[in-house]
């Protein structure tokens, strides 16, 4: 894998990244960066986004097809999507699914994620009558 020199644009990028539970979207990054590191460029989030997912250090996720979002925690784990706010939200519990044995014969596991949409408890209370 290529080497990335540490610049301070690539730096700003991380550290805002590092813990963020929003699973921002590109475009959101460089805005956030931006206001930050006025010297930090488009080109340079996507390039530092794409370096990230392939030494794997964050996930991509693609709950809509229009928009990726970025998930500093690699590790598998489920997620909740809003369909008001359209917020994303880390679901930790583990959650059992039963398989067929024929989906359990056919292929080799390693793990799932799960999306779950429904409305956060914001969101739930703007809008009466839902469950």
């Amino acid at each position: 894998m290529e080497n990335f020199k540490q610049t301070s644009q690539r730096l700003a990028i991380i550290d805002y990244l590092k813990d963020n539970k929003n699973h921002p979207t590109v475009e959101e990054i460089f805005k956030s960066v931006k206001d930050k590191n006025p010297h930090v460029s488009l080109a340079t989030v996507y390039n530092t986004i794409d370096m990230l997912k392939k030494r794997g250090i964050i996930s991509e996720l693609t709950i809509n097809s229009t928009k990726r979002r970025y998930d500093p925690n690699p590790n598998y784990h489920h997620h909740f999507i809003c369909l008001s706010c359209k917020n994303v939200f880390d679901i930790e519990e583990k959650i059992n699914i039963t398989l067929s044995e024929e989906l359990k014969n056919s292929y080799k596991i390693h793990g799932y994620e799960i999306d779950l949409y429904g409305y956060c408890n914001n969101c739930k209370k703007e809008l009466s009558g839902i469950d």
